[in-house]
């Protein structure tokens, strides 16, 4: 068996939700369907300006009562300041949880291991949180919100202490997105994000915040860039590095770890298939299984 690692994801930080209408309150304002967490599963998602663009994005399940939501640490208190915004007299409270954190549980069949089901975003409960299998996909492992004092719960099933490095190659290889750091803040669109393939918009569950312009993206085909992941050869430029074709624009260069990151490269520059350049290496796009363009 390949290790298996419990990683600790300190750009990751955790928003609670509570009161008798945060589901319905949450609903109305961003892409995935909140009512999914009733019946125990967990979410990927975002929070739209009303033009549609990007803001923040969240994994959401229900524990004790209340909506817990691990996003972007850096950025969580603007996340609770725009959703208190739209509290009108909806039954809510938002509380930054100081004392829970998140983590990524990955490594072959690190299901298997935790009991979990290998169906993207099935729950369980934890005398100190809550466990689920990645809402995106099940190649990515499990995610936990557990207390900052139960972080060692997993050592006892055989998982290691990772490092962020080895959940950055894994989310990296497979093309996820991660916060502001891969989807540019009111200029990233969910479907150049790939959250559509990620389970992280549905359009059939009605109006939400943004959802005009997110529908219209799709119904008239108007995606012109994906974010996809790339293997570098040559020295690792920095990330927002330009990526060009033949002297051109082609994209931009948004994470990376070693010799693979993630770009937002135009479909018609991955079309043409020359050479695509970033600084003084060579990128070269590998399109994820999941991916449908």
């Amino acid at each position: 068996m390949t290790d298996q690692y419990d990683i600790c994801l300190p750009d990751r930080a955790i928003l609670r939700v509570g009161g008798a209408d945060a589901i319905d309150f949450l609903q109305g304002l961003v892409s995935v369907n909140m009512e999914k967490i009733r019946d125990q599963k967990a979410v990927y998602g975002a929070f739209l300006t009303p033009q549609g663009k990007y803001l923040h994005d969240f994994f959401a399940v229900a524990m004790q009562g209340s909506v817990y939501m691990d996003c972007e640490a850096k950025r969580i208190e603007d996340f609770q300041k725009r959703l208190k915004l739209f509290k009108l007299r909806s039954k809510i409270d938002l509380e930054i949880m100081l004392d829970l954190q998140a983590h990524a549980l990955i490594g072959q069949d690190a299901l298997e291991t935790l009991g979990l089901p290998s169906t993207v975003g099935s729950t369980q409960d934890m005398t100190n949180g809550v466990i689920y299998t990645d809402p995106r996909l099940v190649a990515a492992g499990a995610r936990t919100i557990v207390s900052v004092d139960g972080a060692s719960a997993f050592s006892s099933l055989g998982f290691i202490t990772g490092e962020m490095s080895n959940y950055e190659r894994l989310r990296l290889s497979l093309g996820l997105p991660n916060g502001s750091r891969d989807m540019e803040v009111e200029k990233a669109t969910l479907l150049e994000s790939g959250f559509e393939e990620l389970n992280g918009v549905d359009f059939d569950k009605g109006c939400y915040l943004g959802q005009e312009l997110t529908a219209r993206t799709k119904y008239r085909g108007l995606v012109k860039k994906r974010l996809i992941p790339v293997r570098i050869y040559g020295d690792p430029p920095a990330p927002g590095t330009e990526i060009t074709q033949n002297g051109k624009n082609a994209g931009e260069l948004r994470s990376t770890v070693d010799d693979i990151g993630i770009a937002l490269i135009r479909l018609e520059a991955l079309e043409s298939g020359d050479p695509l350049t970033a600084g003084q290496a060579t990128i070269s796009p590998q399109k994820p299984e999941w991916a449908n363009f």
